[in-house]
């Protein structure tokens, strides 16, 4: 009897494609990817690879999702614990304080945090606390002072201030070659300002995809949108999606709690976010919008390009992020990142590292693309790509 095509590809999914499968059978495109999950996580050699050297093991987590229904997903993610050798390390203390925790184990330990068992989740926070706490000594000081800095520049740039807004002392010291013997008095063509002491100076919102592929980007915005929401002249927004869009804006104060809001993994609906962000855009000539996305859209991608046209036109300062992390070149949608900087949103990828520095040239109003250029990274439609 002869064997359909159908039968010799599902025998090749269940024997894994070794020398004595007997089928003779090739997958292509979604099996093919599928096949590889599977290869991942029950063929290949894995213990040891926690930190540096298992970084796409978030990006893994996501891609079963794409691929297996909930049911064998969660099977897989449990396996994926034993394998991983995350449950060993999360029971033992010893082993815990061995560990090299890096950005890329918190990201796998937030992807697997529905299916962590409840008397590991506290030791996986801890986990999570340190690296966090870590990478906060770290980025924290030179993004306060580099976004301080350029605030106090704009406050002090304020020459049309209202009447209760007017620093007396500078204005009084600017127009001194004004003074009018005749009338004993000063002439004050300069007025200087405090700028606006009861408001925030500028919107700056975070747009995070969390799908499994943008895992370390996920922690480092996490991190950089609390230190910014504890400068008191921002309103710093964060707002993390997939095909569903969660507003973090509340946790801010703590950013473990931030990630732990997070699930990494799932679909991309770019447009849904950006509607959504829209509808938090009060003041659009003092909002910084930042997506930070490789800009993969599962959704409706017209509707997404005509919403970042619209939110520029209103004056929103846009900006695309297509990772937010170390790797160097990030995989990424290379004719909507090409699309988007012809709209006027510069797309390219930043190291956490040149994040306070480029927070203070759009405070400033800086041209982006310029910035960019002088620090050699190459912006997307700006004839390469990537990073």
């Amino acid at each position: 009897m002869a064997v359909s095509n159908e039968h010799l590809r599902r025998w090749r999914l269940i024997l894994g494609g070794h020398e004595a499968d007997g089928t003779g059978y090739d997958l292509q495109g979604s099996d093919l990817a599928m096949d590889r999950c599977l290869h991942a996580l029950y063929d290949a050699q894995r213990t040891g690879g926690l930190g540096g050297s298992a970084p796409n093991v978030a990006r893994w987590l996501g891609d079963i999702r794409q691929y297996f229904p909930t049911p064998i997903v969660r099977v897989m993610q449990q396996d994926a614990l034993d394998r991983l050798g995350l449950q060993r390390m999360l029971l033992e203390p010893e082993m815990l304080a061995a560990v090299e925790a890096d950005v890329h184990l918190v990201a796998t330990l937030l992807s697997l945090s529905r299916v962590i068992p409840e008397r590991t989740k506290d030791t996986a926070r801890q986990v999570v606390r340190r690296v966090v706490e870590e990478l906060e000594r770290k980025l924290a000081n030179p993004l306060r002072q580099a976004v301080t800095g350029s605030l106090n520049r704009a406050q002090r740039n304020n020459r049309r201030p209202r009447h209760s807004e007017i620093d007396w002392d500078r204005t009084i010291r600017a127009n001194l070659k004004h003074y009018q013997p005749a009338y004993r008095t000063i002439i004050p063509q300069t007025r200087i300002g405090f700028g606006r002491k009861t408001t925030a100076l500028r919107d700056v919102i975070l747009c995070v995809d969390q799908s499994g592929s943008m895992a370390t980007s996920v922690v480092y915005s996490g991190i950089l949108a609390a230190v910014l929401a504890s400068i008191r002249a921002l309103k710093t927004q964060m707002v993390v999606f997939d095909t569903a869009v969660v507003d973090l804006t509340e946790k801010l104060s703590d950013p473990v709690e931030v990630l732990f809001g997070t699930q990494l993994g799932g679909g991309t609906d770019i447009n849904q976010a950006l509607s959504y962000c829209q509808h938090r855009v009060s003041k659009p000539q003092d909002t910084i919008l930042v997506l930070i996305s490789d800009l993969y859209e599962g959704g409706d991608r017209q509707e997404m390009i005509k919403r970042s046209a619209a939110l520029v036109a209103a004056g929103v300062q846009m900006i695309a992020l297509l990772a937010l992390d170390d790797r160097g070149a990030p995989s990424f949608d290379h004719a909507l990142a090409a699309t988007l900087a012809g709209l006027g949103v510069p797309a390219f990828a930043c190291t956490p590292e040149l994040f306070p520095d480029l927070m203070a040239a759009a405070i400033n109003r800086h041209d982006i693309n310029a910035w960019a250029a002088a620090r050699e990274i190459v912006v997307a439609g700006a004839g390469t790509t990537g990073k």
